[in-house]
């Protein structure tokens, strides 16, 4: 039995309440984000998808909350791990009319 398995069968049986993190696919084509707002847990992933036939680059520049995840070509993905609450703009580099807004909280 895995370790994971072990711990959790642990925490269900001392009555211990268990997050496990989430992980959402926000897929850009079109020149926009799939969802223009979305609200996760802190700790939760966002999968960028370039579901798109042309190249992005996903950034946000809000403090504690700064990511350049570079060109994403068609066809790939890139996760980003939300450690911080607040609320965080994401936009496109490349089109910044391209935005989306991320509500992270506790």
């Amino acid at each position: 039995m895995n370790t994971f398995k072990v711990m959790l069968a642990i925490a269900f049986l001392s009555g211990t309440a268990v997050a496990l993190a989430a992980e959402r696919t926000i897929k850009q084509k079109g020149k926009i984000f799939s969802e223009a707002e979305v609200t996760i847990k802190k700790g939760d992933t966002l999968v960028f998808l370039n579901d798109d036939n042309i190249i992005h680059n996903v950034i946000s520049i809000t403090p504690g909350t700064q990511f350049n995840l570079g060109s994403i070509a068609p066809g790939n993905s890139t996760p980003v791990t939300f450690t911080n609450t607040g609320n965080v703009s994401v936009i496109c580099a490349i089109h910044p009319s391209m935005k989306m807004s991320v509500k992270v909280t506790d």
